[in-house]
C-alpha cells in the first residue's frame, strides 16, 4: 500500500497541475444521449477494448459498472464429450435406425442442464447516488469513447475504459465527504435457492459452486479475488483518491488460469495507470479512437440508420481486437443480474461470430477482425483433435459451439457439432485475403485453413445412388430445431452451398499461388458435389423435396446467395430469377419466426439485390423495434408492432453488426469482382457520401453524391491490384487522372501500389 500510496502523490501533483484544461471530449448527433440512467443491466452505457468492458446504469439508488474480462471463462469440460458415443457415426446410427432420442439425452440435454462450461461475470462497482439528487443528463461521447453523467445538483461523473491499456478511469466532481466506490462480488454465494434456469435466461451463478470470494479494503484500495473451477481465479483492483470535493479513480481485472504463463495482476495494472495518470491516459485512449474513426465515414440522409451505424462501428471498436478472442455473443458486456450470460456467451460459430465481422471488410476495420482469425489459428490443433475425436476424419473441422479455448460444448448437435462449420469460418480468411492481398497470409494462413476443410469435407463425404458425393446426414441451421428431422438423408442447400464455396475458393488460391496440381484436384471435387435445390418460383429450398414452407430466424437455406455469392446477379438472368424468387418467397412466408437478426440479414440480401428502399426500411425494423434505447440487439421484438411473435431480450451482437454491413453494401460493393458505387440506395437518397470504404482487391474508394448525381470518386490502391470500377457517372462526362480503358460501361485502371486516382464530374 506504501508503494501505491506514493503512487497517488505524484498522480495528484500531475492531476493538479493537469486540471487547468479540462479534459476535451467530442461529443456529436450520433451519440447516446439521456435524462436518466438506465435501470438494466442490459440497456447501460458500454464500454470496452475487446478484452476488459463496464457497463454503466442505476441499481437501487446506486450508480452501478458491471465490470468485465473476455477471459473469465468457467472452463470445466462437458463430461458426456468423453464417451464412445461420442461420434458422428454413433450420432448416424441413431438417426437411421430411429432411436434418436438416445443423441438427445447424451448431447442436448446436458448443454441445458449444466452450468459449464461458461463465460461469467466479474464484478459490480457501485457508488451510492441517492444524496446526489435528479440526475439531469447521461450521455456516451462515441467518438472519445467517454461516457458522463450530470446532476441537477452540479455533480459530474466520467468514465473511460482504455482502448489500448487494460485499465478502467472514472471521475467524480462535487461530491459529499466519504463518497466511495464499494466492490460487490457476483452473486455466486448468496443465500437462497439455486435454480436450474434456461440457458437462454441464464443460469444460476449460483450452481457454478464457487466459494466465497476474498474482498480487502485498505485506505483507498479494494482488491477482490475469486476462485473458479480448476485452479482458475481472477482478480479485481480499485483505487481512487479525492481531491478536494472531487474523487478519481481506476480499476482493472486480471485472469489467471494455471496452464497459461503469468501475466500481470490486476494490482499491477492499476499501479502502471496510476503512474501514467488520468489524463495521460485519456489522451493516448481518444487518440486511439481518433485513428479508428479515420478509417471509414459515412453520411446518408436517413438520420435513425445513419445512427444505428456509428454506433454499430462504436460497439465494434470496443468489442474486437488482435490479440483478443473473438467477438462472443455478448462481447465484454457479460450479464449482470446473478445469472449466467444468454447461452452461456460462448462462440456460436453457426452464425453469430460469423455476422459479427460482417462489417470489418468494407469498413476498413482489418486490423480488428484479424484477431477472429488469430484465435482460430491459435486453436488450430484443439479444433484438429476435435475432428479425430468425433469425424474420425482428416482435415479441419470447428464446432459450431466452442469455449473461450475452442472445445466443443455440445447442445443442438446439429449445428453444435454442425460438419460444415468450418467451412462458413473459411469465408473470413478468403474475405481478409481479398481485401487486404496480403500476399503472405494467403500462403501462410488462408490457404492452408482452407486445403484443410476442403480434405475434411472429402474424407467425411460418401457416393450416393446418384455418384455423386453427399454427407451422410446434413442439416440446415436452426431448421426443425433439435429434432431428428434436422437431420436430412440428402444435402441441406446450407451444408451444399458450405463445400462447394470451399472447393471453388481452394482451387482459386491454389491458382493464385502457382499451385496446378491442388488446383484441379479442388476443382475435380467440386463436380463431385450435386447441385442446389432450387423451386421454380420459390428460389432456394432447404434440400430436395424440402420447400422453406415456414417462418424461420434462420436463413441457412439462402446461404449460396449470401453471404457466398455462388448465386448473384452477376451471373446472369437465371441467377437474378433465383435470388429474387429466393427474397420474394423468404418476406411472403413472413417473420413471425424472426428475431432481430434475421431483419439485419434480410437488409444484407436485399442490398444485394440492389433493393435499397426495402433495405433501408428493413434496417428501420430492425433498429427501432429490435433493440434497447442504448443500441443492444436483443433478440426479440420489444414494442409489440406485429414483427415477430419472440418477445423476449436476450442480448447478442450479431443483429448490431449485420446492419452495420447492409448500410456498407447499400453503399458500395466488390463481390462480384468490380467496384459499384451506391448500388442500393433509396431513390430520396440524393445527397449521400462516404469516406475510405475498402473493396476486394485493398482499394480504398471515397465517393459523393450530390443532388442524386455521383460528382467525386477518389481511389487509393493499397497494394497496386488492377482496378474494374463500374462508371458511376453513367452517361456524364467525367475526369480520372489515371489511364484507363471503358469497356461496357467498366473502368479499368492498371494500378500500382499507393496509387491514388480520382474520378470527377465534368461540370
Amino acid at each position: 500500500m506504501k508503494y501505491l500510496a506514493c503512487i497517488w502523490v505524484l498522480f495528484l501533483v500531475v492531476s493538479c497541475t493537469q486540471k487547468k484544461n479540462e479534459l476535451s471530449i467530442t461529443f456529436g448527433d450520433h451519440d447516446l444521449v439521456s435524462t436518466t440512467l438506465a435501470k438494466s443491466w442490459d440497456e447501460g452505457i458500454p464500454l470496452g477494448n475487446g478484452v476488459i468492458g463496464a457497463l454503466i446504469w442505476e441499481k437501487e439508488g446506486r450508480l452501478r459498472m458491471s465490470l468485465d474480462h473476455v477471459n473469465l471463462w468457467d472452463l470445466r469440460p462437458m463430461e458426456n464429450l468423453n464417451t464412445p458415443e461420442y461420434k458422428y457415426a454413433w450420432v448416424y446410427e441413431q438417426w437411421k435406425n430411429n432411436t434418436y432420442k438416445a443423441v438427445q439425452d447424451m448431447f442436448d440435454v446436458p448443454y441445458d442442464r449444466s452450468p459449464a462450461p461458461s463465460k461469467i461475470p466479474g464484478a459490480g462497482l457501485e457508488f451510492n447516488i441517492e444524496a446526489l439528487g435528479k440526475v439531469d443528463s447521461t450521455r456516451l461521447s462515441i467518438t472519445d469513447a467517454v461516457t458522463k453523467v450530470n446532476w441537477a445538483n452540479g455533480t459530474a461523473f466520467e468514465a473511460f475504459v482504455h482502448a489500448s491499456e487494460q485499465i478502467g478511469w472514472f471521475m467524480f466532481k462535487n461530491v459529499p465527504e466519504g463518497f466511495k466506490p464499494v466492490l460487490v462480488p457476483p452473486a455466486y454465494t448468496i443465500a437462497g435457492e439455486s435454480k436450474e434456469d434456461s440457458p437462454v435466461t441464464g443460469q444460476d451463478l449460483r450452481r457454478l459452486g464457487y466459494p466465497e470470494g476474498l474482498v480487502v479494503e485498505q485506505d483507498n484500495e479494494i482488491n477482490y479475488t475469486q476462485e473458479g473451477w480448476g485452479g482458475f481465479n481472477y482478480n479485481v483492483t480499485v483505487t481512487w483518491q479525492h481531491n478536494g470535493n472531487d474523487l478519481e479513480g481506476c480499476w482493472s481485472i486480471s485472469a489467471h488460469y494455471p496452464e497459461w504463463e503469468n501475466g500481470s495482476t490486476s494490482k499491477d495494472l492499476v499501479a502502471q495507470a496510476l503512474q501514467r495518470g488520468y489524463t495521460t491516459d485519456f489522451n493516448t485512449h481518444k487518440a486511439w479512437w481518433t485513428q479508428f474513426w479515420s478509417k471509414s465515414a459515412i453520411t446518408i440522409p436517413d438520420p435513425v440508420i445513419e445512427k444505428q451505424w456509428h454506433l454499430e462501428q462504436y460497439k465494434f471498436g470496443s468489442a474486437a481486437r488482435n490479440g483478443a478472442p473473438p467477438i462472443s455473443l455478448q462481447a465484454v458486456w457479460t450479464a449482470d443480474n446473478g445469472k449466467l450470460p444468454p447461452w452461456k456467451g460462448d462462440y456460436h460459430h453457426d452464425l453469430n461470430t460469423q455476422l459479427s465481422y460482417w462489417p470489418a471488410y468494407s469498413g476498413n476495420h482489418l486490423d480488428l477482425e484479424i484477431g477472429y482469425l488469430e484465435w482460430m489459428l491459435k486453436h488450430r490443433e484443439t479444433f484438429k483433435t476435435y475432428t479425430k475425436d468425433y469425424y474420425e476424419a482428416e482435415g479441419l473441422a470447428v464446432p459450431g459451439v466452442s469455449t473461450l479455448t475452442g472445445e466443443p460444448m455440445g447442445g443442438w448437435i446439429q449445428y453444435a457439432f454442425g460438419p460444415t462449420v468450418s467451412g462458413w469460418l473459411s469465408q473470413h480468411f478468403y474475405l481478409h485475403w481479398r481485401y487486404s492481398m496480403d500476399r503472405d497470409f494467403l500462403k501462410n494462413k488462408a490457404y492452408p485453413w482452407l486445403s484443410e476443410v476442403a480434405i475434411f469435407f472429402e474424407d467425411i463425404s460418401v457416393k450416393g445412388e446418384n455418384g455423386l458425393r453427399k454427407l451422410p446426414i446434413s442439416a440446415s441451421p436452426e431448421i426443425y430445431n433439435n429434432n431428428r428431422e434436422a437431420w436430412f438423408g440428402e444435402m441441406t442447400n446450407f451444408d451444399l452451398a458450405a463445400i462447394r464455396w470451399t472447393y471453388e475458393k481452394a482451387a482459386e488460391l491454389a491458382l493464385e499461388l502457382g499451385k496446378e496440381e491442388d488446383a484441379k484436384r479442388w476443382n475435380d471435387l467440386l463436380q463431385e458435389w450435386p447441385s442446389f435445390a432450387i423451386h421454380e418460383t420459390e428460389g432456394l429450398m432447404l434440400a430436395p423435396e424440402h420447400r422453406y414452407e415456414e417462418s424461420h430466424r434462420h436463413f441457412s437455406h439462402l446461404m449460396a446467395f449470401h453471404p457466398y455469392g455462388l448465386i448473384d446477379y452477376s451471373n446472369g438472368e437465371d441467377h437474378k430469377t433465383i435470388v429474387d424468387n429466393t427474397i420474394n418467397h423468404l418476406t411472403e412466408t413472413g417473420s413471425d419466426y424472426w428475431t432481430g437478426y434475421s431483419f439485419s440479414w434480410l437488409a444484407n440480401l436485399q442490398a444485394r439485390a440492389f433493393d435499397g428502399e426495402a433495405a433501408a426500411n428493413t434496417l428501420r425494423i430492425f433498429a427501432e423495434n429490435f433493440c434497447l434505447p442504448n443500441s443492444f440487439h436483443v433478440n426479440g421484438e420489444q414494442y409489440n408492432k406485429g414483427y415477430s411473435t419472440f418477445k423476449y431480450r436476450p442480448f447478442t451482437l450479431e443483429g448490431n453488426f449485420a446492419f452495420a454491413s447492409a448500410v456498407q453494401d447499400m453503399l458500395i460493393q466488390s463481390h462480384s469482382g468490380t467496384i459499384q458505387l451506391f448500388p442500393a440506395i433509396p431513390n430520396g437518397w440524393d445527397n449521400v457520401s462516404f469516406e475510405t470504404l475498402r473493396t476486394q482487391g485493398a482499394f480504398l474508394v471515397s465517393a459523393k453524391k450530390e443532388n442524386g448525381q455521383i460528382t467525386q470518386v477518389q481511389i487509393v490502391s493499397d497494394k497496386g491490384e488492377d482496378l474494374k470500377i463500374k462508371n458511376p457517372f453513367g452517361d456524364s462526362k467525367f475526369s480520372i487522372d489515371a489511364e484507363y480503358e471503358l469497356e461496357d460501361d467498366i473502368i479499368k485502371v492498371s494500378t500500382s501500389e499507393n496509387q491514388k486516382i480520382h474520378l470527377v464530374l465534368d461540370k
